[in-house]
């Protein structure tokens, strides 16, 4: 019992150790990837992984991790084998799904890397490498044969060609003459016959390096001699250029030439002057890009917002003013979305140049409703930064400007506001009073709620609580019509509060007259009329008790 016991520990033990192995060397060779590893390097990398295999057999793990050893090393075959081999008992292995498909890509074998990074990404959606490889993969089929958008089929002409076809290729089969083994053979000696301009399109800067390399080749003496570690150069340069020759097909395959080409021809199209837009794409243009900034910074993604409003901007700024007529409109309002999104961003300084830059563009050209939105935006930045006072100026500018009774109430509120901010009660009440008149002048209740509470607070400071008292209570009634219970709240105690000081203000008041009404009776005037009474109240007590 004892002996099965230690065989089953150590079974556990070798199988948690050649899982530990695989997993390191997964996180080495991944870490190697960018820093683009050496030969010397990925070679021990498979090493350690065949130990770790010596340990456990068909471990899944180690498997995978010798298969990218192998591909680093550009043996596809032997990466293809441990990728496969890791999913032979577990199909939905994703690690070895994974890794098979990149070593299907690498083989340019597309179609197949395709489908093993489909499987692996209905498996593990969450996972980001597979939606890539899906990205690469299908840009590769794209580039190899063409996207199916770019194809156009046509039913003209008939199928004759065919007949004409087969007729053609029995002649040529009769007149094909056999060559001899030795050509044959001299053939697959020369190889395919590569065109220089391609390979130096695909190899880039290490065409550079092949050309070395074959200039090396040449060196008798050099090729003869060895390495150290028993290689001779001759085979240390075939198999780098073997290596580039390989790295060539698969370039030629994933990107062709005629695929480099669109992309050139593609990219300098965007330095060549573009054509004349016509005016519905111009404003088709405008209108869904100033929806999207608005739809952005309302739902409270105000970094987007900015950018996208930058961009465009930018798009705008570029055309003619024959294209935008209201060009400089324009590039206002899109300065004043920026300076919108930079305050919801927390980012006033820059926000306040954006709204100055919309007000300056606004007054030379002539644009008062852009003037009073410049204005409009200017203060609240200022109130936002505590700078009342300049927050003021800049709404009193507007008040000239404000053409509805709602613009007008939010106005003066704004600004009895700031001044209730500044301890200055008087203005803030006046204020106050003109926001309620032009909130009932609307019909607005939420804003007569709102007026009604400054002009409430503004008397407490003045210490008119009984006025005060009443305001709340008028605040308290709209608040109960449109069902705000914060509001209700906070009315209610802050009216309690204003009732207390009432009440005290009113026993303070009763004592003064008291105090001012004692002092009355006691003060010398009205004791000497006092004696004055008495004195003739008892001479007519006299008077009536002497005799007729």
């Amino acid at each position: 019992m004892k002996s099965k016991l230690t065989c089953s520990d150590s079974t556990r033990e070798t199988q948690i150790l050649s899982t530990t192995i695989s997993l390191r060397l997964e996180v080495l060779v991944c870490a190697r990837c960018a820093d683009k590893p050496t030969t010397s390097l990925t070679e021990c990398f498979s090493v350690f992984a065949f130990q770790a295999l010596q340990l456990q057999a068909g471990n899944k793990h180690c498997l995978v991790a010798r298969s990218m050893c192998y591909l680093k090393l550009g043996d596809t075959e032997n990466s293809l084998r441990d990728a496969e081999a890791s999913l032979q008992n577990d199909k939905t292995f994703s690690k070895g799904l994974y890794q098979k498909a990149e070593t299907l890509y690498t083989m340019g074998d597309f179609e197949f890397a395709l489908v093993y990074y489909h499987r692996g990404h209905r498996l593990r959606p969450e996972l980001q490498k597979f939606r890539l490889g899906i990205q690469k993969a299908q840009e590769a089929i794209d580039n190899s044969v063409g996207s199916p958008s770019s194809v156009k089929l046509e039913n003209k002409g008939d199928l004759c060609f065919l007949s004409r076809q087969a007729e053609s290729k029995k002649v040529k089969q009769k007149l094909q003459v056999k060559a001899p083994k030795k050509d044959q053979k001299q053939q697959s000696k020369v190889g395919p016959i590569r065109n220089e301009k391609t390979e130096r399109q695909l190899l880039g800067e290490l065409y550079a390096d092949k050309a070395y390399l074959e200039k090396l080749l040449k060196d008798a003496d050099l090729i003869k001699s060895s390495t150290k570690y028993g290689m001779t150069v001759e085979d240390l340069i075939l198999g780098g250029i073997n290596y580039l020759d390989t790295r060539t097909e698969f370039w030629q395959q994933q990107k062709p030439i005629y695929a480099r080409v669109r992309d050139r021809k593609l990219m300098q199209q965007r330095w060549l002057p573009e054509r004349k837009r016509k005016p519905s794409e111009v404003a088709r243009y405008i209108l869904k890009s100033m929806e999207e900034i608005d739809m952005l910074l309302t739902s409270s993604c105000p970094e987007a917002s900015c950018k996208k409003a930058e961009h465009v901007l930018k798009t705008i700024q570029s055309w003619s003013e024959d294209e935008i007529p209201n060009k400089n409109e324009l590039i206002g309002n899109l300065y004043s979305c920026i300076g919108n999104a930079q305050i919801e961003m927390g980012q006033m300084g820059a926000a306040l140049q954006s709204h100055k830059m919309d007000l300056e563009i606004a007054r030379e050209n002539d644009l008062p409703d852009a003037v009073s939105r410049a204005l409009d935006n200017m203060g609240r930045v200022y109130a936002r930064i505590g700078k009342f006072q300049q927050a003021i100026d800049t709404w009193e500018e507007k008040i000239p400007l404000a053409k509805t009774s709602l613009e007008k109430t939010w106005l003066f509120h704004e600004i009895g506001r700031c001044y209730l901010e500044l301890d200055e009660a008087a203005e803030a009440q006046d204020y106050g009073e003109k926001s309620l008149q032009s909130a009932e002048e609307e019909g607005d209740v939420e804003w007569q709620l709102n007026a009604s509470v400054l002009v409430a607070q503004a008397q407490v400071k003045l210490q008119d609580f009984q006025s005060a008292v009443m305001n709340f209570e008028k605040a308290l009634e709209k608040a109960k019509l449109i069902h705000n219970d914060a509001a209700q709240q906070a009315i209610i105690i802050a009216l309690d509060d204003a009732n207390k000081d009432f009440i005290e203000e009113l026993r303070a008041e009763q004592r003064r007259e008291r105090l001012e009404s004692f002092r009355g009776t006691n003060s010398p005037g009205n004791w000497c009329v006092k004696q004055h009474r008495k004195f003739c109240f008892k001479s007519k007590i006299v008077k009536s008790s002497s005799p007729q």
